[in-house]
C-alpha cells in the first residue's frame, strides 16, 4: 500500500468533512431545536404536552428514512465511491431544510402542514444516513495508519459546529415577540441554510476520492452489491455497531430534551439554548484530544468511557436545572457533554469504520449507525411520553440514559481493538473468503 500513501490528504480531507458535518448538522440540530420550541405551536392544534410529544415524534421520523437512507447511499459509497456520495447528501439536506422554512402553518392550510413537515423531515434523514458514514470513511482512508482516530474525529466535531451554529441562530429567533417568532421569524434559520450548504459545496467538491479506494477498484475489488459481502462477512459488526450507536441518543437528551425539561423547571428557553452552545464550544477543543487518545491507548477505552462517564453525570447535570444556579447548570453542561460523552462521540467514527475492510465499509457504518440511531431519534418522543419534561423528569431521563450507555458498552467490550491495525487490512479478519472481483 505504499503507492496510496503518497497520495493521501488526510487535513484537506478532515477539513471538508469538518465542513459538510457542520452544514448536515445545522440543518439538524436546527429541526431538533425548533422542535422543541417552535413547532408545537406552529403546526400542532393541541395542548401544550400533546403538542410537544407530537412535534417531538416528526424529529423521530428522520431517523425512520435514516435505515433505508443507508442502504441505497451506503450502496453507491462502496460502488461509485465516498465523494460523489458526500456531494448528494449536502445539496439533499439543504433543499430539504430551505423547503421547511417555507410551509405554511397548521392555520393556514391545516394537517396538511404536518404532513409536509414531515416528508422534509424523511429527506434530511435520507441525507444524514450517508453524510457521517461517507465523512468518516473518508477521512479514515485518508489518514495516516498511527492518527485515524484523530482526523476522523473531526468528522463528528463538524456537527458539534453545526450544532452551535443552529443555537446562536435560533437565540435571538425565541427572544422576538410571538406574533413575529411563530409567523416570519422562525423560518429566517432554516432560509439561512442555503449560505452554509453554498459554502461547504465549494470546499467539498475540490477534494478527490480515497486512495483505498481507488486502489480497491483498480484491483477488481469492488462489489456488485456491497450488502451482500457485508451481512455474510460483516454480520457480527453490524450488530456491534447498532447497539453501540444507541449512545447518541445522549446527544439528542442533551441538545433537544434537557431544552424542554429546562423550560419546564424554570430556565428560560434562551438560556437552555446557550447551554447547548457553550457544551458544543468545549467539545470542540476536546473531540480532537479524545480522539488523540484514542490513537494512544485504543478505541475501546475511550469509547466505553464516554459512555459510562455520560450515565454517571447526567442526573447531576439534570437536577442542576431546577436548583437556581445557572453557573453550576453551566459547569455540568460542558462536563457532560464536552469531557464525558464527547469522548464516544470523537471515537466512533475510527472506532465503526476500522470494523470493515474498504469494499463494505460506507455500507456497514451506514447501516449500522442508522438503525442505532433510531433509539436517539425516538428518545425524546419516548422520554416525553413517559413523563421526562414534567417536574421530577430528571429521574426518567437519567435512567434512560443510564440503560443505552450500559447497552453500549457492554457492545464495545466484544470489539477488537484495532488501533494498530493497518488501513489495508482493516476488517479481513471477518472476510470468510478470498476477496473477489465480484460478488
Amino acid at each position: 500500500m505504499t503507492t496510496t500513501a503518497t497520495t493521501r490528504t488526510p487535513v484537506k480531507a478532515a477539513v471538508a468533512s469538518f465542513m459538510g458535518s457542520a452544514v448536515e448538522y445545522y440543518d439538524f440540530f436546527l429541526y431538533g431545536s425548533a422542535a422543541a420550541l417552535i413547532f408545537p405551536t406552529v403546526f400542532f392544534p393541541s395542548d401544550d404536552q400533546a403538542a410537544l410529544i407530537m412535534s417531538f415524534a416528526t424529529f423521530g421520523f428522520a431517523y425512520v428514512a435514516r435505515p433505508v437512507g443507508a442502504i441505497i447511499l451506503g450502496h453507491f459509497g462502496d460502488r461509485i465511491g465516498r465523494q460523489r456520495v458526500l456531494m448528494f447528501t449536502l445539496l439533499l439536506m439543504g433543499i430539504a431544510t430551505f423547503a421547511i422554512g417555507c410551509i405554511p402553518s397548521f392555520e393556514q392550510i391545516g394537517w396538511a402542514a404536518p404532513a409536509i413537515l414531515i416528508l422534509c423531515r424523511l429527506l434530511q434523514g435520507f441525507s444524514a444516513a450517508g453524510e457521517q458514514a461517507g465523512a468518516s470513511s473518508l477521512t479514515l482512508e485518508h489518514a495516516p495508519d498511527n492518527r485515524r482516530s484523530f482526523f476522523t474525529s473531526w468528522t463528528l466535531t463538524g456537527t458539534q459546529g453545526g450544532q452551535i451554529l443552529a443555537a446562536l441562530v435560533l437565540i435571538p429567533v425565541v427572544a422576538l415577540p410571538d406574533d413575529i417568532k411563530y409567523t416570519w421569524g422562525w423560518r429566517i434559520p432554516f432560509w439561512l441554510s442555503a449560505f452554509v450548504v453554498l459554502v461547504a459545496y465549494l470546499i467539498r467538491r475540490t477534494l478527490h476520492e480515497t486512495p483505498e479506494f481507488e486502489q480497491a477498484k483498480a484491483e477488481g475489488k469492488i462489489a456488485r452489491m456491497p450488502l451482500v459481502p457485508l451481512l455474510r462477512d460483516h454480520w457480527r459488526d453490524v450488530l456491534r455497531v447498532i447497539l453501540c450507536a444507541f449512545i447518541a441518543a445522549v446527544s439528542t437528551v442533551f441538545g433537544n430534551l434537557a431544552i424542554a425539561y429546562g423550560v419546564e423547571v424554570g430556565l428560560n428557553a434562551s438560556v437552555t439554548l446557550w447551554l447547548v452552545v457553550v457544551a458544543n464550544i468545549f467539545a470542540l477543543g476536546t473531540q480532537p484530544l479524545w480522539g488523540m487518545l484514542a490513537d494512544r491507548i485504543g478505541r475501546k477505552p475511550v469509547f466505553i468511557y464516554g459512555a459510562l462517564s455520560s450515565a454517571v453525570l447526567m442526573p447531576f447535570y439534570m437536577l442542576s436545572m431546577g436548583a437556581g444556579n445557572e453557573l453550576l447548570t453551566f459547569a455540568l453542561a460542558v462536563l457532560t457533554f464536552s469531557f464525558g460523552y464527547a469522548a464516544a462521540n470523537a471515537v466512533w467514527p475510527s472506532f465503526y469504520g476500522e470494523m470493515f475492510s474498504t469494499r463494505v465499509r460506507f455500507s456497514g457504518v451506514a447501516i449500522g449507525t442508522q438503525i442505532g440511531f433510531l433509539m436517539a431519534g425516538f428518545a425524546p418522543a419516548i422520554v416525553t411520553a413517559l413523563g421526562g419534561v414534567k417536574e421530577g423528569g430528571w429521574v426518567v431521563i437519567s435512567v434512560f440514559t443510564a440503560v443505552i450507555a450500559l447497552i453500549a458498552s457492554a457492545s464495545a467490550l466484544t470489539a477488537r481493538e484495532s488501533k494498530d491495525i493497518p488501513t489495508s487490512e482493516l476488517g479481513l479478519a471477518s472476510e470468510k473468503r478470498e476477496l473477489a472481483p465480484a460478488v
